[in-house]
């Protein structure tokens, strides 16, 4: 795998309100944090651009809310924010699932910058990440997900039917790779190839 040395990598919402499992009910992947932090960390030290991405929604009664502690960044992200050196940076803002639409206007960054490819990590798998993943292929981007750098929770859909956090995040991953819109690999399969 080739992990070209202007690939953005795109941190998707990695936001303090989704400590609340209270709110969101049961997580998979407990490494997930620390292999987000790692990629941060190779893109910083290699001078590549950084996309961090926040979710201010609009749900009353959701940790991610405007004004509330929840919409903040996990500490270890707001740690290294501005600690790019030469990277590039970046922070969108978005009320909607897809990075693409928020603000400023992602794409319009990206192309202005000549970037093609994306590396996608963050929170959660089957949300925000797949539909920021989804877009991003329609776009023409190449688009990798490091899928071992996303997590999600339990969820319930139609007709009462319910499924794990672990299914949930896998039938995504299969929907995005299975269908070309992204490649999903490992955090070490990237960190290797941006190294």
């Amino acid at each position: 795998m080739d992990i070209a040395g202007n690939a953005a990598l795109v941190v998707v919402d990695v936001q303090r309100g989704f400590e609340d499992l209270g709110f969101w009910g049961s997580r998979n992947n407990p490494g997930a944090d620390g292999n987000i932090a790692s990629l941060i960390d190779v893109w910083q030290a290699s001078g590549r651009p950084v996309v961090f991405v926040r979710h201010d929604s609009r749900l009353p009664g959701s940790p991610l809310r405007p004004g509330q502690e929840g919409n903040g960044f996990k500490e270890y992200v707001e740690a290294r924010r501005g600690k790019g050196g030469a990277g590039a940076e970046l922070l969108v803002t978005k009320g909607v699932n897809s990075a693409f639409y928020g603000s400023p206007d992602l794409d319009a960054w990206l192309k202005g910058a000549g970037i093609s490819q994306l590396v996608l990590a963050g929170i959660q798998t089957n949300m925000c990440v797949e539909t920021t993943a989804r877009m991003g292929g329609n776009l023409g981007y190449d688009v990798v997900v490091a899928f071992d750098a996303t997590y999600t929770f339990d969820l319930e859909g139609p007709f009462g039917w319910r499924r794990g956090a672990e299914e949930v995040a896998r039938a995504s991953a299969v929907s995005l790779h299975g269908g070309g819109f992204a490649r999903v690999v490992t955090t070490e399969e990237v960190v290797d190839a941006a190294g």
